[in-house]
């Protein structure tokens, strides 16, 4: 019956497939979705992007359709917009101070999750919830901008009052007594909460490169007769080195991408005042500016990272 049926798809021409062609169609086939998804709602939108920013879309022609300009959208954000420099230049130095930061930090909460100690597991589902409820509202709360919630910027729980360091600074007579140094303490403080909330899925990175490093590392360096901070520098820190390239670029990225971020409300207001060319030219502005901090640091941090050869 067999040697029949094959008979019968020869003589009808049928085309088998080798095994191998199959799998591969299965796998386009699995990704179909995703091509399609990533054609329609990506790709399309970032070309059209792209030509907006060369047009100065009329909102009386449809709101999508406008006059060729070249690329005057480009020099009226930088010279004529009265925020967009402005903001952009505050970004990238929120951007240098806060990355370092916010490394030195995950790794050093990193090492410590490490340890063996009593309620290691819900220290680091702690440390992991902000990646959880990272939304506005809730960051809002509790950093106490609560003009964001709805609630006319009534403070509803003392709990959450973040003026705690101006009232200390003042019962300890330092508020005052420098105006740049009072605003610098106060600035730093105030951001710790802001770092922490931001440093999740650092920590989470740090912690799987840890968790990597073989106990016989420990072992020959006990042998060896090394201090903790020997233990740290000649071992922890070459293993997890490949994982600060990642967690730099990640924390770039963020950063530039953060819902508080001022470039990014301005390029909102922009779009909502329907002046789709000059809110395209600044994203692709801000666009080009990210790739190329990206590359520099990547360039300069790469040299000095440690990679195991095989």
């Amino acid at each position: 019956m067999a040697d029949h049926t094959y008979q019968y798809r020869n003589k009808d021409r049928t085309v088998r497939l080798p095994y191998e062609k199959r799998k591969a169609l299965y796998g386009y086939g699995f990704i179909a979705l995703w091509l399609i998804g990533t054609i329609v709602f990506f790709l399309i939108p970032l070309i059209s992007s792209l030509i907006y920013s060369f047009q100065e879309v009329n909102p009386q022609k449809g709101g999508a359709h406008g006059d060729w300009v070249g690329i005057r959208n480009y020099y009226e954000a930088f010279t004529k917009d009265p925020h967009y420099r402005e903001y952009l230049l505050k970004v990238l130095k929120e951007t240098a101070v806060n990355t370092p930061l916010i490394l030195i930090f995950s790794l050093f909460i990193a090492v410590i999750l490490n340890q063996k100690f009593r309620g290691r597991t819900f220290v680091r589902a702690v440390f992991f919830l902000p990646v959880i409820i990272a939304s506005g509202p809730v960051y809002a709360v509790l950093t106490g901008d609560m003009d964001r919630t709805g609630t006319g910027g009534e403070q509803f729980s003392t709990m959450f009052e973040t003026d705690m360091v101006t009232q200390l600074m003042n019962f300890t007579g330092v508020y005052g007594l420098n105006e740049t140094l009072t605003q610098s303490i106060k600035n730093t403080i105030d951001n710790i909460f802001g770092l922490i909330w931001h440093s999740g899925i650092q920590i989470l990175i740090f912690l799987a490169a840890l968790q990597n490093i073989p106990p016989s590392a420990r072992e020959a360096a006990q042998i060896e007769g090394a201090t903790s901070w020997e233990y740290f520098w000649k071992i922890t820190f070459p293993y997890v080195s490949p994982m600060i390239v990642a967690n730099l670029i990640f924390t770039i990225i963020d950063s530039f991408i953060d819902s508080d971020n001022k470039v990014m409300q301005r390029i909102i207001t922009i779009q909502h005042e329907w002046n789709y060319g000059l809110a395209a030219a600044m994203v692709w502005t801000y666009f080009v500016i990210i790739m190329a901090v990206i590359g520099l640091v990547f360039l300069i941090v790469n040299k000095h990272i440690y990679y195991e050869v095989d």
